[in-house]
């Protein structure tokens, strides 16, 4: 395994960077999760600035970047909560932004990019073809890519969110987080794992297309198509280039679990109707998992990393019909 150039050192450089432009998110009891005498948190990362965890990473990259670097603008990829954060972030630094999505990304993301100020291109049917366009764009115009996941800064940016865990929970035994191109799980794994190893650390994904997952068990990154899923946020590949966030995950989380798209249904609506969280597919993931009973290892406190609330109308009308009608 090759030695990743981050310490925790860059963990905490990141969130005092970032301290201006994200929040510190709240950690909030969910005993009905809860088995035996364990307990269960979240950690709702729907509240954050631009209703997602991506706001950490995303800042932490642009405001690294030199003047020259700030002057020919940034370009990135994303399947709508990490462009949404960029466009955010440039918007408040006077930074030109352009934003590639894939056509399959909810309007309701498509929009908010646009009303932050960036230039939204629509580049393809996935995720890949995203990345090359947004290559092809950088190359000839000269700007900055923050890539959604498979950057240092990013990778450090959302590590902020396992400080955090860990100040407002010095005994965490298990920390479940929604698993997709890695760079939040990397951050916070290796927060973690750093300061507590004996921590169990669970990355959970959907059963469509859970690139990062199938890339574990094959050991390289591998490809695959990308479905229609209630974690839309998820979707998406690696990049054949990865240099950072597979061998991180490989290295340090301990734990992989897949869900249906009816567990993902049925995480959403628990949070709903529980704790009154209007959540994305993706960021219901981990509460997924426990519900099903899928998490081999749930230590006497877990936390579960609630990762964003930019859920389009659609999907919460989809899943309050399905439950309510089955009442």
């Amino acid at each position: 395994m090759k030695k990743i150039p981050l310490a925790l050192a860059d963990v905490r450089t990141a969130r005092e960077r970032i301290a201006g432009m994200a929040v510190r998110t709240p950690l909030k009891s969910a005993p009905e999760l809860a088995a035996g005498e364990g307990r269960v948190f979240l950690k709702l990362e729907n509240l954050q600035t631009t209703g997602a965890f991506k706001i950490r990473g995303a800042a932490n990259k642009i405001l690294s970047l030199s003047d020259g670097e700030r002057r020919r603008g940034v370009i990135t990829v994303s399947s709508g909560n990490h462009g949404r954060a960029v466009a955010y972030v440039c918007g408040k630094e006077g930074i030109r932004a352009r934003v590639c999505v894939p056509e399959t990304v909810p309007e309701n993301k498509q929009n908010a990019i646009r009303g932050l100020g960036a230039e939204l291109v629509l580049a393809g049917a996935n995720a890949d073809e995203a990345m090359r366009i947004a290559d092809e764009i950088q190359a000839a115009e000269g700007l900055t890519m923050v890539h959604p996941f498979d950057d240092l800064e990013i990778i450090a940016g959302q590590g902020t969110i396992g400080l955090e865990l860990l100040e407002d929970l010095p005994d965490l035994a298990t920390v479940i987080v929604p698993l997709s191109g890695g760079g939040l799980m990397s951050g916070i794994a290796f927060a973690v794992k750093t300061l507590k190893p004996d921590a169990h650390v669970v990355g959970v994904s959907m059963e469509r297309g859970p690139a990062m997952v199938e890339s574990i068990r094959a050991g390289r990154i591998v490809d695959v198509v990308e479905e229609p899923t209630l974690a839309d946020a998820l979707a998406g590949g690696l990049n054949h280039d990865n240099r950072y966030t597979l061998p991180m995950v490989m290295e340090y989380v301990d734990e992989t679990v897949l869900v249906s798209e009816d567990e993902i249904a049925r995480g959403m609506w628990h949070l709903l109707s529980e704790h009154h969280l209007v959540v994305e597919g993706g960021a219901a993931v981990g509460v997924s998992a426990l519900l099903a009973g899928k998490v081999e290892k749930a230590g006497q406190n877990t936390a579960v990393v609630i990762s964003g609330g930019n859920v389009p109308m659609k999907d919460i009308y989809q899943v309050m019909k399905k439950y309510m009608e089955a009442k």
